[in-house]
């Protein structure tokens, strides 16, 4: 057998072992490697000729061809190679080339193994000399199979995209903009994977360099898909971090965890959200998982996706207090996005009015009905509810109804919920899921042990694979796999802290992460969470025990006034704790992501005199 790997440098091999030196001149490989590229690997001679040798004399080329087929004979057998004065062919079975590898794999959307075939562009720096037709055939190559490639690494880094794992996804479609730049399936790709990564600066900057380069050299602009996929990264949310803090990202890379053990339900929230916007139905997407377990980020990963795929997005994020408030939801969802979107203008006035809160409340749930329909006639929706556990009944059941008023639009809802919650309305809908209902419902677990490894890897990339089994064992048994948990006590590792070998084992087994105190944390949690803290900005740290003594979800404007901050500096701190992991957001205020670590800071973080300036008259 003879294995051909022509998707790079070209390299030989004949029954496992190096290919003999006569196999290796030009010609002889040439004229190997264009019988396994013929229609069934089958050329007569006349023409054989006049591809390789067409510059000699006609007994001269005849002698050359037949000292070539010679060679070819020795290495492929006698059975390998089929020749009479009329035709040279390969015998099926003789040859194994990668082309057709990776168009086997590409066929069946196995495109992992297909892109690791890939090194350059096919026969990199191979020519004949004296042999213009074959020089002509191999350029036609060339740009064939650099089309194929290019198309099977956007279709790995799409992939790789879907499974959040964006900096392998950047790495894979770079790789096919180094074959060629002016596929703009490629740079819309690019564009993605560097949103993804929050680098919004850079995915305009590689935008406006394309641009330019296509009007230099070919005197064309980009289509209209790349120019708004271009648009809506531009409108991307832009984070005012402090100086300081940015200058820290730039050193060591961000500090934002990748995302990890979640690539199987992040395709399938994906999958649900493609279906529901191509063949525009009403989705409900589940996110269910204990306190930690990561149900926003997961929500969030999938948002930023739906953003660049052009979808309004309305959020709100519930808190306890919510479930005796009457339309907290409702309304929350409209000042999350709804009545600023694309085509709220359609609604009608006096729906719009109740849920502006202009005009008494009348059948809010109607006018909340028909203002998503609305918006949904004009372009993709996407209602995030976080922590639903904690929606009130009227804005639940708003939603069960409109959830089946709306059957035939793109809107999909995106609830992450608690397991175990009774209310019967989200039970229902929870019920119908893939039934009646399209969407799907996913339960987040905690870490294993490769996936502790992984995120120990990233934060601590010097560290070697001793060390890494070592911490990775450590972190998996004070943290019981929480993920919140894990990132906290490697953030806090990397910092410098050396976690001390844990007196027993947590967390207790009759209770869970949410109903865990501070005083039952394991020390390192406690002693990480307050490394983690000092390690934010001044202004960040006011405003983050500001937020732990008030409790619950806190307006921007309060905890600036209890912090002492307003403008840019205000700003500056809460863009700082919402991106490093503290705090959630929402157009109603800002709360912790997780009870337990507001407590931590509460005890510990908060003086007596902070708490009495900020809880007193």
């Amino acid at each position: 057998m003879i294995v051909i790997r022509a998707l790079g440098p070209v390299d030989l091999s004949v029954d496992g072992t190096a290919a003999p030196a006569k196999l290796l001149w030009k010609k002889n490989l040439a004229l190997l490697i264009y019988l396994a590229r013929s229609p069934k690997r089958i050329r007569t001679r006349e023409h054989l000729i006049g591809l390789l040798w067409g510059d000699k004399p006609e007994e001269k080329a005849r002698h050359s061809l037949n000292e070539a087929v010679h060679v070819l004979r020795l290495c492929a057998g006698d059975d390998g190679l089929e020749s009479d004065p009329a035709q040279v062919g390969i015998a099926p079975g003789t040859v194994e080339l990668d082309t057709d590898t990776l168009e086997t794999l590409a066929a069946a959307g196995d495109y992992a193994p297909a892109a690791a075939l890939i090194h350059g562009e096919f026969l990199e720096g191979f020519s004949v000399r004296g042999a213009s037709e074959f020089d002509n055939w191999l350029a036609a190559e060339r740009q064939h199979w650099c089309r194929r490639s290019v198309d099977v690494l956007v279709r790995r880094a799409e992939q790789l995209l879907a499974a959040g794992k964006v900096a392998a996804a950047h790495d894979t479609v770079q790789r096919a903009r180094k074959l060629d730049w002016r596929p703009e399936t490629a740079l819309r790709t690019a564009l993605r994977t560097l949103a993804l990564a929050g680098d919004r600066a850079g995915a305009l900057a590689l935008f406006e360099e394309f641009v330019s380069r296509l009007s230099r050299e070919l005197g064309a602009e980009p289509d209209g898909e790349t120019y708004a996929l271009a648009e809506r990264v531009r409108l991307e949310r832009t984070w005012r971090l402090p100086r300081a803090v940015r200058e820290a990202e730039r050193r060591s890379g961000s500090r934002r965890a990748p995302l990890v053990g979640r690539a199987v339900e992040l395709e399938r929230l994906t999958d649900a959200w493609t279906a529901c916007r191509t063949k525009r139905r009403a989705t409900v997407i589940l996110i269910e998982g204990d306190a930690g377990a990561g149900k926003t980020r997961l929500a969030e990963e999938l948002v930023a996706r739906t953003r660049l795929d052009g979808a309004v997005v309305a959020a709100v994020r519930a808190v306890a207090a919510d479930q005796a408030d009457p339309w907290s939801a409702v309304f929350g969802i409209a000042r999350g996005g709804l009545l600023e979107a694309p085509g709220v203008a359609g609604a009608p006035p006096d729906a719009l009015a109740q849920l502006r809160g202009t005009a008494p409340v009348g059948a809010l749930g109607r006018a909340f009905t028909e203002v998503l329909q609305a918006v949904a006639d004009e372009q993709p929706v996407v209602v995030l509810l976080d922590d639903a556990q904690w929606l009130d009944r009227e804005s639940m059941r708003a939603l069960g109804a409109v959830i089946r008023d709306l059957a035939r639009s793109p809107v999909a809802f995106l609830v992450t919920v608690a397991p175990h919650s009774t209310d019967p309305e989200l039970d229902e809908v929870r019920a119908r899921i893939g039934r009646e209902l399209a969407g799907t419902a996913v339960q987040l677990g905690g870490f294993g042990a490769a996936d502790v490894r992984e995120l120990a890897r990233w934060a601590l990339p010097s560290y070697g694979d001793e060390q890494l089994d070592r911490l990775a064992r450590r972190v998996l048994a004070d943290s019981a796999g929480i993920p919140l948990l894990v990132v906290a006590l490697l953030h806090a590792v990397a910092a410098g802290f050396e976690p001390s070998d844990a007196p027993h084992p947590w967390p207790k087994p009759t209770e869970t992460f949410e109903q865990t105190l501070p005083g039952d944390l394991p020390d390192n949690i406690v002693a990480a969470i307050r490394i983690n803290f000092r390690r934010l900005s001044a202004d960040a740290q006011r405003v983050l025990v500001a937020t732990a003594v008030l409790g619950g979800r806190v307006a921007g404007a309060k905890l600036g006034r209890a912090a002492g901050l307003a403008g840019e500096a205000l700003a500056q701190a809460l863009d700082e704790l919402e991106w490093q992991g503290w705090l959630a957001a929402e157009p109603r205020g800002y709360a912790f992501v997780a009870r337990i670590v507001r407590d931590v800071i509460d005890r510990d973080m908060a003086t007596p005199g902070q708490r009495l300036r900020l809880t007193g008259p």
